[in-house]
């Protein structure tokens, strides 16, 4: 337990007091794939966010045609007005490319049609569906920085699961790589960089903010959503706009480093959002000896962390995070080209419109399947056991 202050306004869960937010002005977005129909960790957030009783609920949700109509029936079933946004529906799909908006799909493009609706509310929080520690606790305390003057608040937490560190991208690439920019930087006054380096748990997919800081965000259309927002809040919010917060205990499900969704491929994403926000906040990049500079920035925090877990009777295994920081080294290139969504108060296109073609593709998606003679109600299967073959989509790590 400590209260250090970094660069940022920090505030640290000390005691069990939970403090008073304005939840009942507040949308929370909570993005899920059809991995989550019936899971318990989604259930467990559901059930929490009941007793929240925010504005309202927006699920950014990517589900087949088939599937679409389940899952929005379920969510039905819980006590919380909740606005199910198909994010793949066909009209949807033509709307957005009639409006140049087409392209690559991922978690940051559902999350930001997720964030036009919200806009009508006061303040948004955005949060993942499969933590399997939710509390209530989140939403509140995510909020409260913007009760008392901050325009974003992010949420920060350690990962330590089975006896051993996690939160391997953020510690083995995120890190080494924001150290690695700040040793090749001339001093001046604090930056981009330095605000990078300020956050505890910068890929965190946890955060809050004013409806007025998000309409001028530019989202990142997948994996590097995190990082890319908070570059955008540097530029809208800065050190004095923003705070993190201590949400505590936090586990989710993790990733493998290989594969065509795992730690490597995310990286790519995550070192061009992180390279995008540096170079849009004028800091010129060495390109030619960064590999070289981020791989001895992650070999000191090596020695770090295999000491920390030594001091905690953690398991480590050097060789292992050695390989991850090898494969990670790859990843490190100029950014390709810009495919950030548009910041919603410059889009081609309405959160109105898009909720109207979403509404109508799932009206036509549960017509589609309306003869089903095995159809339940949405309070039946509400506590529908999880599919044992779609498990909850995996975390960061």
């Amino acid at each position: 337990m400590e209260y250090v202050q970094e660069r940022v306004t920090t505030l640290h869960a000390l005691t069990d007091h939970q403090p008073d937010a304005p939840t009942g002005r507040a949308a929370v977005v909570v993005p899920m794939t059809e991995r989550e129909y019936g899971t318990l960790a989604a259930d467990r957030v559901l059930t929490a966010l009941e007793t929240v009783d925010p504005a309202r609920v927006v699920v950014p949700l990517r589900a087949s045609a088939e599937r679409v109509g389940p899952f929005a029936d379920w969510l039905d079933g819980f006590d919380v007005e909740v606005e199910t946004l198909w994010c793949g529906g066909p009209r949807l799909t033509d709307l957005l490319a009639d409006r140049g908006l087409d392209g690559g799909r991922g978690k940051g493009r559902d999350v930001w049609l997720g964030l036009g609706r919200a806009l009508e509310e006061e303040f948004v929080v955005v949060h993942d569906a499969d933590t399997k520690t939710y509390t209530p606790e989140f939403v509140s305390r995510l909020l409260f920085p913007l009760a008392h003057g901050h325009d974003f608040s992010k949420g920060y937490y350690a990962r330590v699961e089975d006896g051993s560190l996690y939160g391997r991208l953020f510690r083995l690439f995120f890190r080494p790589l924001v150290r690695a920019l700040a040793d090749a930087t001339e001093r001046r006054e604090p930056g981009i960089v330095e605000y990078l380096d300020a956050f505890r748990y910068a890929l965190a997919g946890e955060f809050a903010a004013t409806t007025d800081l998000v309409s001028r965000l530019r989202v990142q259309r997948g994996w590097g959503l995190e990082v890319g927002t908070l570059g955008e809040a540097f530029a809208h919010a800065g050190f004095a706009g923003s705070a993190q917060v201590d949400l505590g205990r936090y586990e989710h499900d993790h990733r493998s480093v290989d594969g065509p969704t795992g730690l490597a491929d995310m990286s790519r994403a995550v070192g061009e959002a992180t390279l995008r926000a540096v170079e849009d906040g004028d800091v010129a990049v060495e390109y030619d000896a960064l590999a070289d500079r981020y791989r001895e920035a992650a070999d000191g925090l090596i020695r770090g962390y295999e000491t920390d877990a030594a001091f905690n009777g953690l398991d480590y295994d050097r060789a292992a995070e050695r390989e991850q920081v090898a494969t990670y080294a790859d990843a490190l290139g100029e950014p390709e080209a810009d495919t950030r969504l548009p910041a919603w108060r410059d889009a081609p296109v309405t959160p109105a419109e898009v909720a109207d073609a979403a509404r109508a593709d799932l009206a036509a998606a549960r017509e589609e399947r309306s003869g089903s003679p095995s159809r339940k109600s949405p309070e039946t299967d509400r506590r529908r056991p999880a599919d044992p073959n779609a498990d909850a989509e995996p975390g960061e790590d």
